[in-house]
């Protein structure tokens, strides 16, 4: 199985965007689809979360302003990020549990300017 993630870029703050986590294969088959993040010089931290039966979970830090969703049919996750600020500036990159194995791909970079 392999994750993709895409949809990063360049904002300025208050801006938003739309990160898509394509996996290549079910992602219904998967207990758990995270977003994380990690900014230079700092430890990884998780985002969002979404499990199997839809419930969501979000880092206290995002304080309403991200999304996590899924489209079972797309085989994607997705994490819609509003009022952004120059702290979410980071790799974005999602990880996802199936069984007792884990699976990541890439991230996608979001960069956010005062």
């Amino acid at each position: 199985v392999q994750l993709q993630a895409s949809g990063g870029g360049m904002v300025q703050a208050g801006g938003s965007l739309r990160l898509s986590c394509i996996s290549s294969g079910s992602i219904a088959s998967f207990n758990i689809v995270s977003w994380f993040r990690q900014a230079p010089g700092k430890q990884r931290e998780m985002v969002a979360t979404i499990t199997s039966d839809g419930t969501v979970d979000y880092a206290d830090f995002i304080q309403g302003r991200f999304t996590i969703s899924r489209d079972v049919a797309k085989n994607t996750v997705y994490l819609q990020m509003s009022s952004l600020r120059p702290e979410d500036t980071g790799d974005y990159f999602c990880k996802a549990r199936r069984g007792a194995g884990w699976y990541m791909g890439q991230g996608t970079q979001v960069t956010v300017s005062s």
